[in-house]
């Protein structure tokens, strides 16, 4: 039992000094002397914890990996970058910020607010919020720059409702994927439905 915590407690440790890099990469990487991008940084991660923690059973390790999640957020992310070259997303982003541009300057704020917090709840509940918040990002800057709204509250609306409209359905956010598929492999099985009447009450109040 020693021996097993001992070895645990080995990788457990080289784990986290990787993870601790890999998040101070994140914060670094928009540096203009660092020319790197995340999706680098989370493979070298990757590719480090491989080596250093348990090189020794590559097959063990390979059939522990969540291949049918990693699938699905190929084919979401695939899908959503089709919506937004096709310009869907942008094209709702210009709906919204026409009407804003039509409310009196006085309720400008107040109304881009709200609607971006609900524009952007309600989509990420259907599509992943990491795709959608960058597609989004380019249209508040518009309706910053044109309606004279300062950035940072529009900014917070989007974060704000993309983070909470994740929690509305199963695909709504990466995290709730990969929770409903280790439930799933302990036996406990997560539907659609079962995950949206949970979570969409959460995301109305």
């Amino acid at each position: 039992s020693s021996g097993i915590n001992a070895e645990y407690g080995g990788k457990l440790i080289k784990t986290a000094i990787v993870l601790v890099i890999c998040i101070f990469l994140f914060f670094i990487y928009t540096l203009p002397y660092i020319h790197t991008t995340p999706g680098e940084i989370a493979m070298a991660g990757a590719i480090a914890l491989i080596i250093f923690v348990d090189h020794y059973d590559m097959e063990g390790l390979l059939q522990n990996v969540e291949w049918a999640t990693l699938m699905f957020f190929a084919g979401l992310f695939i899908l959503v970058e089709c919506l937004e070259k096709l310009g869907l997303i942008s094209a709702l982003g210009d709906l919204a910020a026409d009407f804003i541009q039509s409310i009196p300057p006085d309720r400008q704020l107040a109304s881009a607010i709200t609607i971006i917090i609900w524009m952007s709840a309600f989509i990420s509940a259907f599509i992943d919020n990491i795709p959608f918040t960058t597609g989004m990002i380019p249209v508040i800057e518009t309706i910053s720059t044109q309606t004279q709204i300062p950035l940072a509250p529009l900014v917070y609306a989007l974060a704000f409702g993309s983070c909470l409209g994740g929690n509305g359905t199963l695909i709504g956010a990466s995290a709730n994927v990969v929770a409903v598929g280790i439930a799933e492999e302990k036996g406990y099985k997560i539907s659609f439905m079962q995950f949206s009447k949970l979570g969409m009450p959460i995301v109305l109040i």
